[in-house]
């Protein structure tokens, strides 16, 4: 099958684009939002093939993969082609909704032609769909292996452009857990944090932009996952750190206490409370590595690729069909 989609979401797609198709990604000059082609920083298997938008017109494809309210409007303008009538569609849901929560309609409600595809069981619970029809399917990880050694006691988070996020990541939650133990943030932009009033320098080091592979390696030196996140469907770096097999410390929100099955780590709604359970992993490095490595039994199970890839096969098959 040749799928179209773009690459707006870098870690699902090194997953959803491991599967027996071919992937046609889009790309313009210069690599804007809506055509960045092949990723720089994940490991894409060759079938994973840019196209040059102004050729797709002439490119056949067998289904197109939405993930954004523009990305319709762009098949149209770039193929002639209308998702959903003129070609088989599904709609990928990576966000919680941001408006008039629990009654924000979703962008492809009232297009019974397309198919929703939540990533999380609350995604669905929340978005309002209306007629469209949705399912579910969970995240599966790219396994990194087990690459825990705890060895700097410091905890580790993983936040993209944390500044202007803000509170949606818990940006203001950073330095109360730096206070009580030093902090190494990973992602994209996060050296903005060094211009914000009350990020400690000597309690909060910061390391932006690591290809993949390397942030794994660094992220699983450290001795704790902290997860901050307030309102994001499902951060699939708390997945990952599980899978290197660290210890995890997540806010009880969205689907957080799902996928942080108890022994796995602390989900907790009260800060005091994950400030307490980081410490303690912390300082005892024996309860870290036990904890980590029943996160690492518990996210192999739930998240693993080979149940998210035949999943995708499944719907795929049936919105071809």
């Amino acid at each position: 099958m040749r799928i179209l989609l773009w690459h707006v979401h870098g870690s699902w797609t090194t997953s959803f684009v491991q599967g027996p198709h071919t992937y046609l990604l889009p790309v313009t000059e210069p690599r804007g939002p809506d055509g960045l082609g092949r990723a720089r920083t994940w490991d894409w298997p060759r079938s994973a093939i840019e196209v040059p938008a102004h050729e797709l017109r002439s490119t056949p494809f067998d289904v197109v993969v939405l993930q954004r309210p523009r990305d319709a409007q762009l098949v149209v303008d770039w193929t002639g082609l209308v998702p959903g009538i003129d070609v088989p569609a599904v709609y990928v849901e990576h966000n919680t909704p941001q408006q008039d929560v629990p009654n924000t309609p979703h962008p492809a409600a009232g297009h019974p032609g397309l198919l929703v595809v939540h990533v999380t069981d609350f995604n669905d619970l929340f978005w309002d769909c209306g007629s469209t029809p949705t399912t579910v399917i969970e995240h599966g990880i790219v396994d990194p292996g087990e690459r825990y050694t705890g060895a700097i006691a410091h905890a580790a988070v993983v936040v993209n452009d944390p500044v202007r996020r803000g509170r949606v990541t818990g940006t203001d939650l950073l330095p109360g857990f730096a206070e009580r133990a030093p902090l190494d943030v990973f992602g994209m932009r996060v050296n903005a944090l060094r211009h914000c009033p009350g990020f400690p320098p000597d309690r909060i080091h910061l390391h932006e932009d690591l290809p993949q592979d390397e942030m794994h390696t660094e992220l699983a030196r450290r001795r704790v996952y902290v997860h901050p996140i307030r309102w994001t469907s499902l951060g699939l770096s708390l997945l990952e750190a599980m899978h290197l097999g660290m210890p995890a410390v997540a806010l009880a929100t969205t689907e957080a206490a799902r996928a942080v099955p108890p022994g796995a780590g602390v989900v907790s709604p009260s800060v005091a409370e994950l400030h307490e359970a980081m410490c303690a992993f912390i300082n005892d490095k024996e309860l870290a590595r036990e904890t980590g490595a029943a996160a690492r039994e518990a996210a192999l199970e739930r998240y693993g690729l080979k149940r998210f890839l035949e999943r995708w096969d499944q719907v795929l098959a049936e919105v071809s069909s």
